[in-house]
């Protein structure tokens, strides 16, 4: 997923930065709001992942510290490994999809301007 958003994002921005590109501000605003419908969803069931190791980890700390169940220890930190790269993964989400609508703001401005301008004409 990392790397089909990177792309995405580095295609997008590439196609804005064109001066020269004869782009159709309405239909790219439309793809771009799917994209970041599907991210948006994408994030939030890596946010409920999340969460939940991260409460499997805090319940297996309690239960290992009030207990002293030595056995929970290799539990305990399986789920921490599995947790640390989710909450990585879920940072490079949030941060991308927040990064997406930056740019649906700009693509709307110029769709707005693009219309300004044919009418215009």
């Amino acid at each position: 997923m990392r790397k089909y958003l990177t792309e995405y994002l580095k295609a997008l921005e590439a196609k804005l930065a064109d001066p020269d590109a004869q782009l159709d501000y309405a239909e790219l605003e439309q793809s771009h709001l799917i994209m970041i419908g599907f991210m948006q969803h994408e994030r939030l069931i890596h946010f409920l992942v999340t969460i939940l190791f991260a409460l499997g980890f805090f319940i297996t700390l309690a239960i290992y510290l009030l207990g002293e169940q030595i056995m929970l220890l290799p539990l305990m930190l399986l789920i921490l490994g599995l947790l640390v790269p989710y909450i990585a993964h879920y940072y490079f989400l949030e941060n991308s999809v927040q990064k997406m609508y930056k740019m649906h703001d700009e693509i709307h401005a110029r769709r707005l301007r693009q219309s300004e301008s044919r009418s215009a004409s």
